[in-house]
């Protein structure tokens, strides 16, 4: 799927493969079209399926190779993968703790992030867009990491953004349904449904910027992304997926998305 992009500019293949990520949030939200109701169930496991891929990803796409990375440096492996990892988390909590957003099926009360005035449909967004900071960041630094270390091949990165851009299908049906649901009309719950995902690609250039212009810093950009991911599974998608009370089928799809990421990965990378 992104052969085409072989031969250009890590940056410039960051950005067009978070494109794609970013297309396929889009393509969740227009569900609003098709879809007058979900099922919750669905749902529970569509995201749980969601946290699957990313903690797979965490590892095979990121930890793994910042850690070949570290000993071919002649630095010990755990040394960035664990700095690396606790500053990306810490970084989430601050984003976390500071941007106003509302998790998916809170009320308006549990809001969280600075006191706001900001509408629900905002806050809702925004949360959507954090998860989608470290997805962003993580696709950047995979392509910038191209050739740097055996395991880190333009395959193994369009491997990870293959399953980023699976797993934000759900995301986009996650933002824009409960909007259509609260009678916004089906053209702006789309519209607010696939801006979640407009900080892919803008995190992806960051990322794939910053390993290019400091390279020895490449384990810790690896590590710090895997951190960040990790964060958000923990903290929102799976809490999320099992608000409803459907915890062993939101359970099954987060099996059902660690076993496909971990497959792309080993099998593409």
């Amino acid at each position: 799927m992104f052969d085409a992009l072989q031969g250009l500019n890590p940056v410039l293949q960051a950005l067009i493969a978070t494109l794609f990520t970013w297309g396929v949030t889009a393509l969740g939200a227009a569900s609003v079209y098709v879809i007058r109701n979900y099922n919750q169930k669905i749902m529970d496991a569509l995201l749980g399926f969601a946290a699957g891929v990313m903690i797979a990803a965490s590892y095979w796409s990121l930890l793994a190779p910042g850690i070949e990375l570290a000993e071919q440096q002649g630095v010990p492996g755990w040394i960035p993968a664990a700095v690396g990892f606790l500053l990306g988390a810490v970084a989430m909590r601050g984003i976390d703790a500071v941007l106003p957003h509302l998790h998916l099926g809170a009320s308006r009360e549990e809001a969280e992030g600075i006191p706001t005035t900001w509408r629900r449909s905002i806050l809702l967004v925004l949360a959507i867009t954090l998860h989608n900071i470290p997805e962003g960041l993580a696709v950047g630094v995979s392509f910038g990491a191209v050739g740097e270390i055996e395991s880190a091949t333009f395959a193994a990165a369009s491997a990870l953004a293959l399953g980023i851009g699976l797993q934000n299908f759900p995301e986009g049906i996650a933002v824009a349904m409960p909007l259509r649901r609260e009678e916004m009309n089906r053209n702006r719950a789309f519209l607010y449904g696939q801006a979640s995902g407009v900080v892919e690609p803008i995190a992806a250039v960051f990322g794939a910027l910053a390993v290019l212009t400091f390279r020895p810093m490449l384990p810790y950009a690896l590590s710090f992304a895997a951190g960040a991911m990790i964060f958000v599974v923990v903290e929102e998608l799976i809490p999320e997926s099992h608000r409803s009370g459907n915890g062993d089928i939101a359970t099954m799809g987060t099996i059902a998305g660690f076993t496909v990421m971990m497959v792309l990965d080993v099998a593409l990378g």
